[in-house]
């Protein structure tokens, strides 16, 4: 799971942890320091991937971009389906109006 800083709690990382889910998840600053402060009995540092951390902001800047259409950030339909259905316009539309300028090959 990817995510910023916010959700950087020990009850998140023990309910993902206890779900054997691996967090991709930054450490806040004052958290940090306060485990350098208790020394030997602050623990290991959390494992941190910084590469795999990089593609949240590919996929928070997708999140943007739709809810950037009115009727899916304010979710005016009452029905899945219809839901749904405008989040699939909504991408067909983000997706014709930012083309791929590099197309992708077979071969490399």
């Amino acid at each position: 799971m990817l995510a910023d800083k916010a959700y950087s709690s020990r009850a998140i990382r023990a309910h993902l942890s206890g779900r054997k889910i691996k967090a991709v998840i930054a450490i806040k600053d004052d958290q940090h320091n306060a485990r350098l402060n208790k020394g030997a009995r602050g623990g290991r540092p959390l494992a941190f991937d910084k590469i795999h951390y990089r593609d949240r902001n590919t996929v928070e800047r997708a999140v943007n971009k739709l809810r950037a259409h009115r009727a899916v950030g304010t979710r005016y339909d009452k029905r899945d389906y219809m839901y749904r259905g405008t989040i699939t316009v909504a991408t067909i539309s983000i997706w014709l109006r930012d083309p791929v300028i590099h197309p992708l090959r077979d071969t490399p």
